[in-house]
């Protein structure tokens, strides 16, 4: 028996839960008049570019952020867990929570791997009960603002399988035995790293590569 910890890494939006987080934040805001007409329309315009892949997940993803650009991070912080429990965890996907317990129950090390923002990721991890949680993290100046930038690179592509490996050699994890869930073909240097790959609702470019090489299919529900 393996003395190495079996690693089980969940993408987010779109695997763990059954929508993309960025949508629901958005509508949230639009609400509550805290987003101009503008912001939306760039971002509305940015999402056609990228469902026809023109841009990348990470200037997708640095136009979303340029949203925090001169506001109070601790306003974020603080709405966090209300926001998760009224807005994010009615769209968690039951068959994928449901493979978070079978790993639980194995005695696997549970890793939340997301490009999203770690404030808004941290009431997830406490609630599921992962282990360890790999992101992208907002840039905030000595006096509590935001810059609208982040630290170091969006957590995307190769730079998830690049934290992935890091993580998974301070925890000397058997690669080869851990299983990881994706839904983008984005997730695919992730979903190489390990033994055990499956994909979620996938787009259709990781679903080919998924039939290509045995990868299991998951849905929602």
């Amino acid at each position: 028996m393996s003395l190495h910890a079996i690693g089980a890494f969940f993408d987010f939006d779109r695997t763990l839960i059954d929508v993309e987080s960025p949508k629901l934040g958005i509508r949230y805001l639009w609400e509550r008049r805290l987003i101009s007409p503008g912001y939306v329309l760039k971002v509305m315009a940015a999402n056609i570019f990228y469902q026809r892949h023109l841009i990348s997940d990470d200037t997708m993803a640095r136009i979303l952020i340029s949203f925090y650009r001169g506001r109070p991070y601790a306003p974020f912080v603080e709405g966090a867990w209300s926001y998760y429990a009224d807005v994010i965890k009615p769209h968690l996907a039951p068959n994928i929570v449901a493979r978070v317990h079978e790993h639980q129950d194995k005695g696997h090390t549970l890793v939340l791997i997301s490009a999203g923002i770690k404030y808004l990721l941290k009431p997830v991890v406490q609630d599921l009960g992962f282990h360890h949680l790999i992101c992208t993290d907002l840039e905030v100046r000595p006096d509590g603002i935001l810059t609208g930038r982040t630290i170091g690179p969006i957590c995307t592509d190769n730079h998830k399988r690049e934290h992935a490996q890091k993580l998974a050699d301070k925890l000397h994890m058997d690669l080869a035995a851990s299983h990881a869930y994706g839904n983008h073909q984005s997730d695919i240097p992730l979903l190489e790293l390990v033994g055990h790959a499956s994909v979620v609702e996938p787009t259709e470019q990781l679903k080919k590569v998924a039939l290509e090489r045995g990868w299991p299919i998951l849905t929602f529900h």
